[in-house]
């Protein structure tokens, strides 16, 4: 593993808020001049349309002039072909011969030394993909200078999530062309410390997975909160003991305090002492993810631990596209500062922050990394619906996942949207599907979910139907899907389309999108 970055970690956790400001403002303005804008043909093209030079970026607010791009920006358009390579660094060869350091490097290592030291650094050599849930999968590329960083996360991952190299790590996300996937595989591989990857459900399958466990007796899991309650549910129901338990790290999926508190009891089940359980935040455009350091049960968790010698993370208000003040709720808006192969400049990721970011120390490790501290929400879990003829009620499905993993009585569910009747000019119904944590009284468990539906989003589910273990999974699509189904759309694809239409242009486009 390169050590290029590694130096420098363990000072940047314990710098001050304006130090960290001003040593990310040296690397930006470096990393621009030097790779993105004089590389990148999509980049390059957008500062020049709007007139702006590296040399004319002296202050934060300038920062702000420079567009945001979004997942629009790399869509292909029907027709056309795909925008992401124009997001690629692709070395213009005169411009290297032209710099001092090359020329140093050729008289140091000579010309083929410097070719091998360019290709490691620009040539691409691994792609993963967005999931496509909401859009066509958008590609992104990775160079071996990316693959160094990853490892660089993954160790870092490590530490903040007070793991030890000696343990005994099972990664159980679905081997993919998935950041989720090889973030936890390189973490292995950056600290040193086994790591098992399973490939998931649809590699090995519930069943492969449990035995693993079995046999395994890992220290720490690494999956998606929904895998995982199914797997740990399945090994409870088999006997299956697991003592060595200490951590379980989640990601890809929101992780509700309902679903600590679920999978806690699993671990106690499995024979298992004190389980910290920590979530993650990361993104394709990100090339990284971002953890939460181990915090008492029932404390409130410390935030996502940010990286900030390798990335910029703003928070922005939603609707004027403006940097809001440290703590106060936004947008995620995220701009690497080290990154080779797919790069994207103030990326909108359509994540709502509830708490914002921070810089102080943490409540609970001390590190003074920047952290996102909150409920992380999608923009785009807010959809309009037409509820008994009224046009366009907004129902914010974040708020509605997190009053099903908050209630204990439920283990697994789904909510559905469809139309009544399945009649595309009816009306839009919600199901909501539920396989119980324990025996209950079906009707008392229906009328505790209508009741916490309404105090959520003042709208009721049309039916609440009972569904067993065996068949939740399958509806979920656990082990054949990438991300388990917990929100459906079975709406003709037309409505459905024009619902998202819908909410898109009630959104207030940001002043320099």
């Amino acid at each position: 593993m390169s050590t290029r970055n590694s130096r420098l970690a363990g000072n940047w956790d314990r710098l001050d808020r304006d130090t960290v400001r001003d040593l990310q403002w040296k690397r930006l303005k470096r990393y621009l001049a030097t790779a993105v804008l004089p590389f990148s043909k999509h980049h390059g093209r957008l500062f020049a349309k709007h007139g702006i030079r590296v040399e004319d970026l002296r202050t934060w607010d300038d920062w702000e002039r420079v567009p945001f791009s979004s997942k629009r920006d790399l869509i292909a358009i029907p027709g056309s072909s795909a925008k992401t390579r124009d997001f690629v660094l692709i070395p213009d060869e005169e411009v290297l011969k032209r710099r001092l350091s090359t020329v140093l490097g050729a008289l140091r290592h000579g010309p083929r030394g410097v070719k091998k030291r360019l290709e490691a650094e620009f040539r691409p050599i691994l792609m993963t993909s967005t999931t496509g849930r909401s859009t066509e999968p958008v590609p992104f590329l990775y160079t071996q200078h990316d693959l160094d960083n990853l490892a660089i996360t993954g160790r870092r991952l490590m530490e903040i999530c007070d793991s030890r190299a000696d343990w005994r790590h099972l990664n159980l996300f679905p081997f993919a062309p998935h950041l989720a996937f090889w973030q936890a595989h390189y973490a292995g591989l950056g600290y040193n410390s086994f790591c098992l990857s399973t490939g998931g459900g649809k590699v090995m399958g519930t069943d492969g997975n449990v035995r693993l466990l079995e046999k395994i007796e890992p220290d720490a899991l690494i999956g998606m909160p929904t895998f995982l309650y199914h797997v740990l549910r399945e090994a409870v129901a088999r006997g299956v003991e697991s003592p060595n338990l200490k951590r379980i790290v989640l990601g890809g999926e929101k992780v509700p305090e309902g679903m600590r508190r679920k999978l806690r009891a699993l671990c106690a089940d499995l024979g298992a002492g004190e389980v910290n359980i920590m979530a993650t935040y990361g993104m394709t455009e990100a090339k990284m993810a971002w953890p939460e350091c181990p915090a008492p049960e029932g404390a409130e968790p410390g935030g996502y631990h940010l990286y900030p010698d390798l990335g910029l993370v703003e928070v922005v208000d939603p609707e004027s596209g403006r940097v809001v003040p440290d703590g106060e709720p936004g947008e995620v808006v995220f701009t690497p500062l080290d990154a080779r192969g797919s790069v994207v400049l103030r990326y909108r990721t359509g994540d709502l922050i509830s708490g914002g970011l921070h810089h102080e120390p943490c409540p609970h490790c001390g590190r003074t990394l920047p952290r996102l501290v909150g409920r992380i929400s999608r923009v785009s879990d807010v959809r309009r619906l037409n509820i008994d003829k009224i046009k366009g009620t907004l129902v914010n499905f974040n708020d509605l996942e997190n009053v099903l993993d908050d209630m204990d009585s439920i283990g697994a569910w789904q909510i559905e949207i469809r139309k009544r009747n399945d009649d595309p000019l009816e009306s839009d119904e919600l199901v909501v599907h539920i396989a119980p944590a324990e025996r209950t009284d079906r009707d008392t468990l229906t009328r505790a979910i209508r009741k916490r539906f309404l105090e959520s989003t003042e709208i009721s589910p049309n039916r609440v139907e009972f569904h067993d273990v065996e068949a939740m999974r399958e509806m979920q699509g656990v082990g054949e899907k990438l991300k388990e189904e917990k929100v459906v759309d079975h709406r003709p694809k037309s409505v459905a389309s024009e619902s998202e239409a819908a909410n898109r242009d009630s959104t207030p486009t940001p002043q320099n999108a």
